[in-house]
């Protein structure tokens, strides 16, 4: 067996990718998982979920396909109030770390 190295996730695969704005896009990307994960807990087509969400059905495959390009932060955090989910926002203390972090519990 070959001796391969690993190296450890920080927990944000964007970050681990080194890709800009990389907590705005976990923080995306997790809202659109709860989102999806709504749509199906309630079982709704697409064109459902478009007319919840006000959107077209179309937004709603890119939503399922993790193509968030077009989606703001703000826009997903409306969706899921639209789908009758309570959105909370909290704010703490800075980190002992340099950059403070955004997440989506």
């Amino acid at each position: 067996m070959a001796n391969r190295e690993f190296t450890p996730s920080s927990g944000n695969v964007f970050a681990d990718l080194n890709l800009p704005n990389a907590d705005d896009l976990l923080a995306k990307a997790e809202l659109a998982a709860k989102i999806v994960a709504e749509i199906q807990r309630r079982r709704l087509t697409q064109s459902q979920a478009a007319a919840i969400l006000g959107i077209d059905q179309p937004k709603i495959s890119a939503l399922k396909q993790g193509k968030l390009t077009g989606f703001s932060i703000e826009r997903l955090v409306r969706f899921l109030l639209r789908l009758g989910r309570d959105v909370e926002i909290k704010v703490k203390g800075g980190s002992r770390s340099k950059s403070a972090k955004l997440r989506v519990a």
